[in-house]
């Protein structure tokens, strides 16, 4: 089954508040962070459900090679990517998110 990959504004903020920041440390860092997380999205488009649930139905995938996570739902023929979030993020702050929707 082809699946269709939704970043939601709040995931494509946290991207390119991540980019930012990389890229201000190294000159294409942030493009090097940007490289993984879209392996990481053509992954969890092939294998949506490798992951398991956790909180209210979501999944998270680890991003290679930096400390992120991808954090997303699956519907019908849907991924919906929820966050992109540093690894030491708060889950209180991932929960609230999360409960918004």
């Amino acid at each position: 089954m082809k699946y269709r990959v939704i970043v939601r504004p709040e995931a494509e903020d946290d991207l390119k508040e991540a980019y930012s920041w990389y890229e201000d440390k190294r000159t294409g860092l942030g493009y090097d962070f940007f490289l993984q997380v879209d392996a990481g999205l053509n992954f969890i488009a092939r294998n949506p459900n490798i992951h398991p649930i956790e909180y209210k139905g979501t999944r998270k995938h680890l991003v290679k090679r930096f400390p992120y996570k991808i954090i997303y739902l699956v519907e019908k023929e849907k991924i919906i990517v929820l966050a992109v979030i540093h690894s030491k993020r708060s889950p209180v702050l991932i929960k609230r998110r999360i409960d918004s929707i």
